[in-house]
């Protein structure tokens, strides 16, 4: 239904996604100078500018909430998120088990490929629990499979096709799917403690095949009745890292959707950016749950040294880096001293006295990644005034900075035998020889300097005001980055109280990213979640899969990133999907928002309702010139009572060029 109604309105879409989001939007910023008071912007417009750059968007009454509160006290309480009372979220997110564990606890309960080779190989036990021992037992047998695919003449992983079965593999799964098809039938009359209590019973084979069985529909009533941790080992006995990359991608949308403590959402997808890590390189599918939670979230409207500091020594960002592998040539670690023993001072004078002699034929281990991005992305900025020398300092001054067994959930700590010795020059400054003191004096070094601050700064003003901000803005930011040793609550103070935020210019002039705009549509529409994957996916098809960016830049929040026709066309059909009911596990009653029946109203409602009336003549004339195509109107040519589709032209004014900016 959905793709025949995409094919009739495919004309309507294109006339809006051409009416211009990319040109205009981009003109703000360009010139430096104060635009008009916040006074001549009238307070319910103040109320919804506000709405749209503190949170993931307006839902329906909240300028009305906002403004009977006082709309200072309400940016007051989302600058000390603290004082919100945020429970509902809290409850929403209580089933997902991993986002209240440390990472060892996440590791063991859901194994990686290291843990389950490890069982294999006898060098660790099995979990004595019986839900833990039926996941491992899955993995074990998958690892033993493979293993045996491997061994076999000709049957490395490159010459089979990695993991393509043989026709008798195929029909024995066939059978497999079967049998379970016939058992879930069976099992789904049970009490849901005893079609739990079925599953453990199976065999490691018999609970894959049944896993594999169990999909869509079939699977939702399956797990009907489960508690949290029955459903997580479920889904386990086929993937047990996918069950933490799900739960912690839910987690986030759902606080993004339903939180009240909006802008200390907004400020986590922010720092997340800045400070970014890739879910899909190794331990840091496991690292990430407790990155975003105990170093973004808690830092995110604090002290910038303070958050600085707790990114340096996150395992997920010395993984993600590789700063823990990082070896000073000149250390003990790299000239095979020992740790102790009877010779070790004498070796370690002699490497002292011939280091290249002792050196020679041996790897250093030097790694620059963070030492790098620490100054050009983290704190100074592409042109902040450092030196490849000042960077080859910097990372001489992190050797030792590592992780004690990472692929088991292990944490920070400073290893002095991987340390480089001997006094370094950062920026001009001699950096005593410390061990893991230099690092922190590298840091603070780092978040007071001016070129930190700008940096900061600019972001800052480029994420809540204009893709190119006001230089005098900047500055007064920067002033206070520095006069208040880099709080960022203050920081965003000064923007707040500035004339260039509550510019006329500065209304609906930035794109929203992919997040922000699904996240917003979902707000909007008063949008009921009880599975937040299918949005998940809708962000992947729009090329922003979350914790999925790559480089260490993060994802971009300006417009020319996030413009081109194929992503307004994406956009326009997640909106009409998202109103049309089209998301399994996303309600949305959008019938219920409306008082008129005719078109003209309908049309008129909705654009006060999502919009606070602010379309353009072109907008406007476009959906209205449409309002008799029974692809809208839900009649036939001849049947002029029955109502419009008020879902299609829902998603029609989510999918405008109005909506897609804040």
């Amino acid at each position: 239904m959905f793709m025949v109604l995409s094919r009739r309105v495919t004309g309507l879409i294109v006339l809006i996604a051409g009416l211009g989001v990319g040109t205009s939007v981009l003109a703000f910023g360009k010139k430096d100078k104060h635009s008009l008071p916040a006074s001549q912007m009238e307070e319910s417009k103040r109320a919804l500018h506000a709405l749209n750059r503190l949170t993931f968007g307006p839902r329906a009454g909240d300028v009305q909430r906002v403004l009977a509160m006082g709309l200072e006290k309400w940016i007051d309480e989302q600058l000390h998120p603290e004082k919100v009372d945020d429970h509902a979220v809290e409850a929403r997110l209580a089933p997902f088990r991993t986002l209240r564990m440390d990472t060892r606890e996440i590791v063991e309960n859901f194994p990686s490929q290291q843990v389950i080779k490890a069982v294999a190989e006898g060098k660790q036990s099995m979990p004595s629990d019986a839900a833990q021992r039926a996941v491992y037992r899955a993995q074990l047998e998958r690892y033993e499979e493979k293993k045996e695919r491997k061994e076999e003449p000709g049957g490395s992983e490159a010459a089979t096709g990695g993991d393509k079965l043989s026709d008798e593999q195929r029909a024995r799964r066939r059978e497999d799917r079967f049998y379970a098809d016939v058992k879930a039938e069976e099992m789904l009359d049970l009490p849901p403690d005893q079609r739990f209590k079925e599953i453990l019973k199976m065999s490691p084979a018999e609970q894959r095949g049944f896993s594999n069985a169990l999909k869509g529909n079939r699977r939702d009533d399956f797990m009907e009745g489960m508690d949290s941790r029955q459903r997580e080992t479920l889904m386990a006995l086929n993937n047990p890292q996918q069950v933490v990359t799900d739960e912690l991608v839910q987690g986030n949308l759902l606080r993004a959707i339903y939180s009240e403590r909006q802008l200390d959402e907004v400020m986590m997808d922010f720092w997340f950016n800045h400070f970014n890590v890739f879910i899909g390189k190794g331990a840091d599918r496991y690292l990430l749950t407790s990155y975003e939670r105990d170093v973004i979230r808690p830092h995110g409207l604090g002290k910038f040294e303070e958050l600085l500091v707790a990114t340096a020594q996150s395992p997920a960002m010395l993984f993600y880096l590789d700063n823990w592998l990082s070896v000073g040539p000149n250390s003990d670690a790299a000239n095979g001293i020992p740790k102790h023993g009877p010779d070790r001072n004498r070796r370690r004078r002699m490497a002292r006295r011939f280091p290249q002699k002792q050196a020679k034929g041996k790897r250093n281990g030097l790694n620059e990644n963070y030492g790098r991005e620490l100054m050009e992305l983290h704190t100074l900025g592409v042109n902040g005034g450092y030196t490849q020398k000042d960077v080859t300092e910097v990372a001489r001054v992190f050797t030792g900075w590592t992780l004690k067994q990472p692929k088991q959930g292990g944490g920070f700590t400073f290893e002095e035998r991987m340390h480089e010795p001997g006094d370094k020059i950062v920026l001009g400054h001699r950096i005593k020889s410390g061990g893991e003191k230099e690092g922190r004096e590298v840091l603070h070094l780092l978040a007071r300097n001016p070129s930190t601050a700008r940096f900061i700064c600019t972001k800052l003003a480029g994420r809540f005001v204009s893709d190119n901000p006001p230089t005098s803005l900047v500055d007064r930011m920067s002033q206070k980055f520095l006069k208040k040793d880099g709080d960022i609550r203050e920081v965003l103070k000064a923007m707040l109280e500035s004339p260039e935020f509550w510019s006329l210019e500065a209304y609906r002039a930035k794109v929203k990213t992919p997040l922000e705009f699904v996240v917003s549509g979902v707000r909007a529409t008063g949008a009921d979640v009880g599975d937040a994957t299918p949005l998940a996916r809708q962000l992947q098809s729009m090329g922003m899969p979350l914790y999925g960016a790559q480089p260490p830049t993060g994802y971009s929040t300006k417009a020319d990133a996030w413009v081109n026709s194929s992503s307004l066309l994406g956009r326009m059909n997640f909106a009409l999907a998202l109103t049309g009911g089209k998301l399994k596990g996303v309600r949305v009653d959008a019938d219920t928002n409306v008082a008129s029946h005719d078109p003209p109203g309908v049309l008129a409602e909705l654009e006060n309702t999502l919009l606070a009336g602010d379309v353009s003549k072109q907008t406007h004339d476009t959906i209205a010139a449409k309002l008799d195509d029974p692809a809208i109107t839900q009649r036939k040519l001849d049947d002029a009572a029955r109502a419009p589709d008020v879902k299609v032209i829902t998603g029609l004014l989510l999918g405008s060029p109005e909506f897609q900016r804040r």
